[in-house]
């Protein structure tokens, strides 16, 4: 009989978005099998969560286990990719959550790797695979309703809350710098949307505005992309206020050459409750969609992958380019305020 799910396992915990990761694809039926963490206080806040997931004693008994198709991980940023690189050598695909990459380096390694091993290296860039709006907005535009996408303007605000964050955030060595990090997202989007498999990076900065204390912390970043059909506007920062009541107000514009779609992916100021709002405006009217019961497909998509070997939750080739114009950005970019 053929096999219908996948059993999978999880390595260093040290971002939240491993829980979102896990669900996912527990949602889709896969079956949570062990994990591992080496901090005892993250562990006592996972096990209760995942009471079906065993607690393995290291990191290599849960590589070394044959029966374990997909390792996943929200480690410290710069040690997912050598994880991810162990992982297909020991013939496992692998999700990683963003950045998957803080050098240029682990990228072309990774690249080698999987070459080599046809393994499966996905990131979960889940601003746009696990917002409802997000998932729509793409099969609308898919499905013409704005006609050819030729720019895309991406803000992925955060808030940055010192008190519960942990030493490696605010060291640019290890979180990669905030356009390899958060602005991976808008990247990947910027490519999703323009249906673009080519593109460089015009121009970029980042800069420390606002927090001398923390001179690692890339608090703003933005950058301009361009491919040969399509151009994209990125901002990214950590100045999200109290006030809002939300962690960020994440914003994509998609503008077409008939028309454009705007998602308010977590919060609408205008006073709807909620997140996953989308307004479309096209030559006939303005409409506007309540997101909130859309389909996920990642999760089920990227367990066919494991199960069939084949691409349909996202083309490895967009997974890379992704993390390299994000990378490329991250490196080229002019270094202001408080940064050295």
């Amino acid at each position: 009989m053929a096999q219908s799910t996948i059993r999978f396992a999880a390595i260093n915990i040290n971002h939240n978005h491993i829980y979102g990761m896990a669900r996912l694809l527990l949602r889709a039926g896969a079956e949570f099998v062990s994990f591992y963490a080496p901090e005892p206080e993250l562990v006592a806040e996972f096990q209760p969560a995942f009471p079906q997931a065993r607690l393995a004693a290291s990191a290599q008994e849960i590589l070394d286990d044959p029966t374990i198709q997909m390792i996943l991980t929200s480690g410290i940023a710069s040690e997912r990719a050598p994880l991810g690189i162990q992982a297909m050598r020991h013939g496992k695909d692998f999700m990683s959550d963003k950045p998957g990459f803080t050098s240029l380096e682990q990228l072309a390694e990774a690249r080698r790797v999987q070459a080599e091993t046809q393994r499966i290296y996905s990131i979960c860039f889940s601003e746009r695979l696990e917002v409802r709006a997000a998932v729509q907005a793409g099969e609308l535009i898919h499905a013409g309703a704005i006609g050819k996408v030729i720019q895309t303007v991406g803000l992925g605000p955060h808030r940055v809350n010192p008190p519960v964050r942990p030493a490696w955030f605010y060291q640019r060595e290890k979180y990669g710098g905030i356009l390899a990090d958060i602005g991976s997202h808008q990247v990947e989007q910027f490519l999703y949307y323009t249906g673009s498999t080519r593109a460089e990076v015009v121009t970029s900065q980042v800069a420390n505005w606002h927090h001398p204390e923390f001179p690692g912390l890339e608090d703003f970043g933005d950058m301009v992309l361009r491919s040969d059909h399509a151009t994209g506007y990125i901002r990214v920062d950590w100045f999200t206020p109290q006030g809002l009541g939300m962690w960020g107000d994440g914003r994509m514009t998609i503008l077409g050459t008939d028309g454009y779609i705007e998602l308010r992916k977590y919060i609408d100021l205008a006073g709807r409750p909620g997140g996953e709002h989308l307004f479309l405006v096209n030559q006939k009217d303005i409409q506007y969609l309540d997101c909130s019961q859309h389909d996920l497909p990642y999760g089920r998509n990227l367990i066919a992958d494991v199960l069939h070997r084949t691409e349909t939750a996202m083309p490895q080739a967009h997974v890379f380019l992704a993390s390299q114009l994000a990378l490329e950005a991250e490196a080229k970019a002019q270094r202001l305020g408080n940064l050295k």
